[in-house]
């Protein structure tokens, strides 16, 4: 099993924008793009970690996704409140699936690990994944918690093929777990 590291996530940012877009424009574009017959995922993230933000974002929309990211919400209020917590509450019950962006900064993160505690509620074990994402060339150092989640992880034997592994061993190719 292979973790992510940051530098292959990040690869796949670079392969699907054009390097003269700040990660912002990316980030605007892809909030305009089409949500028409597609499968929803809510994304927990931390926010401030941008680049890893996008560079998931265009990894998972090889898969013919939508993505619901908060911040780029119209809906959401200018101050965090408890209308926040209703409106993400709300988002992660609407969307299909719910994938947790486990980079050190979000497993640190009290919102996350609160939006990962709904999401656990909502979609909990068929619709929910971890995406662990390691610094490079240094270990996943997560919590206990994420080992009772399915997660995706990239095949030691076949490059490029990404696949969902539930805690009981059942392994699913990633395009189709997103399909059901």
């Amino acid at each position: 099993m292979s973790i992510i590291s940051k530098s292959k996530l990040t690869s796949y940012r670079n392969t699907t924008r054009y390097y003269s877009k700040s990660i912002n424009e990316s980030l605007r574009e892809f909030k305009a793009e089409s949500k028409y017959n597609k499968v929803t995922i809510f994304l927990s993230h931390k926010h401030a970690e941008t680049e890893e933000l996008d560079s998931a974002i265009s990894f998972l929309k090889r898969f013919g996704v939508e993505i619901y990211v908060d911040w780029l919400d119209d809906g959401m209020p200018r101050n965090t409140s408890g209308i926040t917590a209703n409106r993400i509450k709300q988002k992660i019950k609407e969307n299909k699936k719910f994938i947790f962006l486990a980079t050190e900064g979000a497993i640190s993160s009290k919102w996350c690990n609160w939006e990962l505690g709904h999401g656990d509620a909502e979609k909990y074990i068929n619709h929910i994944a971890i995406l662990p994402v390691k610094n490079n060339y240094s270990d996943f150092s997560g919590s206990e918690y994420l080992q009772i989640y399915p997660y995706i992880y990239e095949s030691d034997s076949t490059p490029n093929s990404y696949y969902v592994k539930f805690p009981d061993g059942d392994l699913k190719a990633l395009e189709n777990w997103l399909r059901f």
